[in-house]
């Protein structure tokens, strides 16, 4: 599901609660580590996406929350920002040449650069907290 958040948006708040918990209490976030990603630049992205990202001469950004039940990806075009709520039982995350992200048949690929790099830690944070959610105990060694 995809929102405007350029503005605060009472809708937004409640569906994502819903959908992926409310955001983590300041004591988890100190306790827990980092709960969202550093500055990320778009590559690819699905034809769902065209109507939020222009393509335009200016890099595109996004970042990743994590929540309880699953993350929201964060996209910002120009002034406008936009946030892509997954659960964790319809993510699905791919390393390859790009770093990219699959939901219902979308996606985002992310470009592997310095970035990347330093949000690696979260992202390896991320995939953990799905396992642990869905139970997926047969990937760990």
């Amino acid at each position: 599901m995809i929102f405007n958040t350029s503005y605060t948006n009472k809708e937004f708040d409640q569906e994502t609660d819903s959908i992926v918990g409310p955001a983590f209490a300041l004591i988890q976030k100190l306790i827990n580590g980092p709960k969202g990603s550093n500055r990320l630049i778009i590559d690819g992205f699905s034809p769902k996406f065209h109507a939020q990202i222009k393509n335009t001469s200016s890099l595109n950004y996004a970042n990743i929350e994590l929540r309880p039940k699953g993350i929201i990806v964060h996209l910002t075009q120009n002034l406008e920002r936009f946030a892509w709520v997954i659960p964790f039982y319809r993510l699905v995350i791919y390393n390859n040449a790009t770093f990219s992200i699959h939901s219902d048949g979308q996606f985002l690929q992310l470009r592997k650069d310095k970035h990347y790099r330093s949000a690696k830690r979260f992202i390896e944070h991320m995939a953990q907290a799905k396992i642990d959610f869905l139970n997926l105990d047969y990937y760990q060694g």
